[in-house]
């Protein structure tokens, strides 16, 4: 990527097809749609957002969620698998990259899963959150270090990063030491209120600043309808609403274009890459202002699984001699 080159990004704001894959999908591929018209190179959807992230987790007691979560089995995504074939085709025929959040289903096990489709088509990276967060634990499994990777695509170095993964700084220099120079963060918005919109813009803001990179942010939003779909207690109706803040942050921290805190939309901004060496001119945390000598970070990019095979699976068990006293007497 040339530093003085601009790409056009989008961060969309939106809402799913509560309840249906096949239904959010088809927003998706739309959203796609109209983003190329306006020129979008790079587009970002919310966390988790096909089919739909699970709010019923945070307003049900585990003992009483079994249903919605099975019925979120039965909606996930499987990598590969149809949506993930749909979603390469929109990338592949606007030339877009696609950055996109999933519930995917692996067997018996559900994770929290980004997505990044090169402007070809091309899957180039699968990502699982590492740690859910609080009640997201009794939804997903946890991710490892293989999905800590920037990845080279037609619009430069991305990495990406879902929600309170932002708190971890660990995995967020993972990022920053491999030189991301867009960072796609993933939030799933219309949750916890006002307390959450403010809290992700220090943390985009933040990261944008520490990393000298572009922050596109993309959260998700619930209409009034679809929060009483998914409870009908009014008290509990109140924490389905705000934490949006859909926005594109430059290396020096500030907004390109008016974030999105209401309703459904599409940030756009252009990213000029020459912003990334003015800013790292100044203080670049993985180059002339590190220091390694006194502070260095380890990380296991390996993916884990819970079977290996063995490096001789044809072994032969050691002769041991036996103590000639334990020998029986002839």
């Amino acid at each position: 990527m040339n530093d003085s080159q601009t790409i056009r990004a989008a961060a969309i704001q939106i809402s799913p097809v509560l309840f249906s894959r096949d239904g959010t999908t088809e927003k998706v591929l739309q959203a796609i749609a109209k983003a190329a018209k306006a020129g979008v190179q790079l587009i970002v959807f919310p966390e988790t957002f096909i089919p739909y992230y699970p709010y019923f987790s945070f307003v049900q007691p585990p003992v009483l969620m079994g249903q919605e979560h099975m019925r979120l089995y039965e909606e996930a995504v499987t990598v590969p698998g149809p949506v993930v074939d749909a979603v390469s085709r929109a990338a592949r025929s606007y030339a877009m990259v696609v950055v996109l959040g999933v519930n995917e289903r692996d067997h018996g096990s559900l994770y929290n899963t980004q997505l990044i489709f090169d402007a070809d088509g091309t899957l180039l990276l699968k990502r699982r959150k590492i740690t859910p967060t609080y009640h997201e634990r009794m939804v997903w499994g946890q991710g490892d270090g293989s999905g800590l990777r920037v990845v080279e695509t037609a619009v430069g170095k991305l990495g990406a990063l879902a929600c309170w993964e932002h708190y971890n700084p660990l995995a967020r220099f993972a990022l920053m030491a491999q030189h991301e120079q867009i960072h796609c963060a993933q939030f799933p918005g219309s949750l916890v209120g006002q307390i959450f919109a403010d809290q992700i813009e220090v943390t985009i803001r933040h990261h944008a600043l520490e990393a000298g990179c572009f922050v596109v942010n993309a959260t998700g939003w619930l209409s009034p309808e679809q929060v009483g779909q998914i409870t009908t207690d009014e008290k509990l109706q109140r924490v389905l609403s705000g934490g949006c803040n859909t926005a594109i942050i430059g290396p020096e921290g500030n907004h390109l274009c008016p974030p999105i805190t209401e309703g459904e939309g599409m940030a756009i901004a252009d990213l000029n890459f020459s912003l990334i060496t003015k800013r790292k001119r100044m203080m670049d945390c993985v180059g002339h202002y590190s220091r390694p000598e006194l502070l260095q970070l380890q990380v296991n990019l390996e993916a884990q699984t819970v079977m290996a095979e063995s490096p001789d699976s044809n072994f032969l068990m050691a002769e041991i001699p036996l103590d000639p006293s334990l020998q029986p007497t002839p």
